[in-house]
């Protein structure tokens, strides 16, 4: 079996631009509206004064307090005379139509796509970020377009995607535009979905849970040590985060990018995939993601395609039922399984379905109930 990468795969469609996926209505209206260094200033919320005209940030477990004329760790929060505002309400950088396996979901409305959006700016510094060129730039140095919320729901209406994916770079980071989008979105029957970091307190999370209905959160390692080296952040803030959107029974997927040298011990491995079933059950999904050189980790190697097969034996070791593999085209781990009768559920190539053997959200060979929003 030929394994290439969903990139290399992607290059050779006529639809693939850069990085991302558009649909060429999408494409034509969004190159010409975009405008290099667009602002939009609103209000932020979650945040507290403090004295000489400082606020500290309560989004996010960084609580950057921040002089006037100062911004917050994501680039993307400005103190402007002691009142604290973001700069990327309605002026996305990105705003594409992809897959919802792209994102990736395999248990959640497989086979449809999902209009996905992003600004500028991130909480975390990750070394091998594939969107650097935008969630490590403030949105002065990126091509921005004006699209309030009402806007943005109206598109998905338009493109009839049943979901709109807060995505590429941390949402968390756009979390007034995201809260406000997903209410509309809410009130349409347009579903949202969450493809983030975890880095979000408590009481802004829960304020947006009532909105959602799916999150994939990427589970970058599962030390402090490699979080502080590799991210920038903390690794407690974000398990916190995932058990909270599985209390409130947010649908959930975890990804893991596996990256050589860095968190690919099986110690950790082990150890990671162990707390996921204690603490989440054996029902949820998690990728396994293949690592390429990118940003400031191009001198590592691409992840062995053996190190993510090992890693996906220690998961189903320790009693996971659906265990992916991801950014290795055409492996077979790409698949969905029945965990009681081992037949494929849900047969893939990349992003695209062959196959779909989940008939009312059962196995239509054993009608083994299988998780998910089907």
């Amino acid at each position: 079996m030929e394994l290439i990468t969903r990139r290399e795969f992607l290059k050779k469609s006529p639809v693939f631009v850069g990085t991302l996926l558009f649909l060429p209505e999408v494409l034509i209206g969004k190159v010409s509206g975009y405008k290099y260094g667009f602002v939009e200033k609103k209000r932020a919320r979650y945040y507290k004064k403090l004295e000489n005209g400082r606020v500290q940030c309560l989004l996010c477990p960084r609580k950057c307090v921040v002089s006037p004329g100062r911004r917050g760790g994501c680039r993307v929060r400005e103190n402007i005379k002691g009142n604290y505002y973001t700069l990327v309400y309605g002026n996305p950088c990105a705003v594409h139509i992809d897959p919802i396996e792209k994102k990736p979901f395999f248990h959640f409305l497989p086979g449809t796509y999902a209009l996905s959006v992003a600004t500028a700016g991130c909480n975390f510094y990750c070394k091998y970020c594939q969107n650097w060129e935008i969630s490590q730039f403030p949105p002065e140095r990126t091509y921005n377009m004006a699209l309030s919320p009402y806007e943005l729901v109206n598109m998905a209406l338009k493109y009839r995607t049943p979901s709109i994916a807060y995505t590429y770079t941390e949402p968390s980071v756009f979390y007034e535009y995201m809260l406000d989008t997903s209410k509309i979105a809410y009130k349409r029957g347009i579903k949202n979905i969450y493809h983030s970091n975890g880095y979000l307190n408590q009481k802004p999370l829960k304020a947006l849970i009532p909105y959602l209905s799916a999150a994939n959160i990427d589970l970058k390692g599962f030390s402090e040590r490699f979080y502080k080296s590799i991210a920038g952040g903390r690794l407690k803030p974000v398990l916190e985060t995932i058990k909270t959107l599985k209390k409130n029974k947010v649908w959930i997927e975890i990804t893991n990018l596996i990256v050589p040298t860095k968190n690919d011990k099986d110690s950790m491995i082990r150890k990671m995939v162990k707390w996921i079933v204690n603490e989440l059950g054996p029902d949820v999904p998690i990728h396994f993601s293949r690592f390429y050189p990118m940003y400031k980790l191009k001198e590592l190697p691409p992840t062995p395609v053996r190190t993510l097969e090992r890693a996906r034996e220690i998961a189903i070791g320790e009693g996971m039922k659906f265990v992916y593999i991801g950014n290795v085209f055409g492996h077979e781990a790409e698949n969905t399984y029945c965990p009681k009768c081992k037949r494929v559920l849900i047969r893939r190539k990349g992003y695209t379905i062959i196959e779909n053997n989940i008939k009312n959200g059962r196995c239509r060979f054993c009608k083994e109930k299988i998780p998910g929003v089907w």
